[in-house]
């Protein structure tokens, strides 16, 4: 790991971003004898895994050129349940649903494709009259969340056995796999959340040159 650069990361799942980053520092630093400054680029959720780009010492003043690439992902959707966090972390409430064939979901997954309206998760660090809107919904409030455009550009199954679908998809900064689960499941009239994600593509950094780290 250099002092003045990226570094990427294949975080394991069960840490958060920053995480990651307080321990890499203090891997640099004390490599350096000094503190070396670090920070992320994106963070992925502490339940997800895969790549996640580190800049140290004086690349960290052009994250900004890191932050709007695009990005691939696998992702995991059970259907039949929703979740409070559209995660496996939330409480869950079963649904009652009949389940859909391969051709009713193939046709649901693609019509996500293309230039699309999200509304982002209440359990989000987006900010809601300055405050993160996790911190309001864990008072239990319901924050009213922004909606945002955002454009998926590929998505494809790549397993299916109810109640178990796994996607691929490649999508714009800015998107919530979280929300994209959620919706599918609203749309397939299933419910659906998202049990397992791993992001292996951050413009054309690929989690494959990333180094494991352990925490």
């Amino acid at each position: 790991m250099n002092e003045d650069g990226i570094i990427l990361v294949d975080k394991p799942a069960g840490v958060s971003s920053f995480g990651v980053v307080a321990r890499v520092r203090r891997q640099l630093s004390e490599k350096a004898g000094r503190k070396v400054k670090v920070g992320h680029t994106g963070t992925l959720d502490p339940f997800a895994t895969g790549l996640l780009i580190l800049l140290s010492g004086k690349m960290t003043k052009k994250s900004g050129e890191f932050l709007k690439l695009d990005k691939v992902y696998e992702a995991v959707l059970k259907l039949g349940f929703v979740s409070a966090t559209d995660d496996p972390e939330g409480e869950l409430r079963e649904v009652s649903a009949s389940q859909p064939n391969l051709a009713t979901l193939e046709s649901v997954v693609a019509s996500f494709v293309g230039e699309i309206t999200q509304t982002p998760p209440i359990f989000s660090a987006i900010k809601i009259n300055g405050q993160r809107a996790y911190k309001l919904a864990r008072r239990g409030e319901v924050p009213e969340m922004p909606r945002r455009k955002v454009t998926i550009y590929e998505m494809e199954i790549l397993e299916y056995a109810y109640p178990v679908l796994k996607i691929r998809c490649r999508v714009s900064s800015g998107t919530y796999i979280r929300s994209l689960a959620r919706d599918i499941g609203e749309k397939l009239g299933t419910g659906a959340y998202l049990t397992e994600l791993r992001r292996t593509k951050v413009g054309e950094y690929r989690v494959e040159d990333a180094e494991k780290i352990v925490l």
